[in-house]
């Protein structure tokens, strides 16, 4: 495993921006598929974006397609959600995934079970 610390959470208003970051510890950062999903209070966890080690390969949900961006920098551990056009739906918890272990494939991945490393997550607010 790896530690995984967010980090860009906060207020915003409808319509606005923010970027998220998530620093990885560890050697093999650029062979881990990277995740974020969120949750609101009282919800299930869901996917918001997904890269591969290479970042060549990303997924999202409808919900964020064209208003979230996921992007890496290998040689700095960092992913990064840049996320526009917030809307007050959007307000949740934001958890960094990485993928570390399993056979290696460059492929982005949307399904929770797939992460085996998790960040504490950074809460994003979007008011109306």
């Amino acid at each position: 495993q790896v530690q995984l610390v967010e980090s860009g959470g906060g207020l915003a208003q409808g319509g606005g921006s923010l970027r998220l970051a998530c620093a990885a510890s560890g050697r093999n950062f650029g062979s881990y598929a990277m995740g974020w999903f969120r949750q609101a209070p009282g919800k299930e966890r869901d996917f918001v974006a997904a890269i591969s080690g290479s970042g060549a390969h990303t997924t999202y949900p409808d919900s964020v397609k064209g208003r979230f961006t996921i992007s890496r920098d290998n040689a700095k551990n960092t992913v990064y959600l840049q996320m526009n056009s917030l809307k007050p739906e959007d307000t949740a918890n934001y958890y960094c995934a990485a993928r570390t272990r399993g056979v290696y494939i460059d492929t982005a991945y949307s399904y929770s079970g797939s992460y085996d490393s998790w960040g504490q997550g950074t809460q994003v607010t979007v008011s109306s």
